[in-house]
């Protein structure tokens, strides 16, 4: 996570999630916000894939890519924004 506007209770600053192989990784990564993933979905099975962050116009490097969870924060609801940073690593 790069930034939380707002109270998330769920994610700081610095907290990460790891996918591998199309599955969290539990061990390595922080609790999963259902809102925040679904927002993930369609842009982690890209970059898995082989497009860049920059081709999926999230970023304008081509592994490193930005998105925002959809919770609006306040004064809308109690909740909070966070911005993701999400990159594309290949693990050997």
């Amino acid at each position: 996570m790069k930034e939380v506007r707002g109270k998330c209770p769920v994610y700081r600053p610095g907290d990460k999630i790891v996918i591998d192989d199309f599955y969290v990784n539990a061990r390595e990564s922080k609790d999963v916000c259902m809102h925040a993933f679904s927002a993930m979905l369609t842009l982690i099975w890209a970059l898995a894939h082989g497009y860049s962050a920059r081709e999926l116009g999230i970023g304008s490097e081509d592994k490193i890519g930005y998105l925002r969870c959809p919770d609006p924060g306040p004064p809308h609801t109690q909740g909070g924004t966070v911005l993701f940073e999400i990159k594309r690593e290949v693990v050997k």
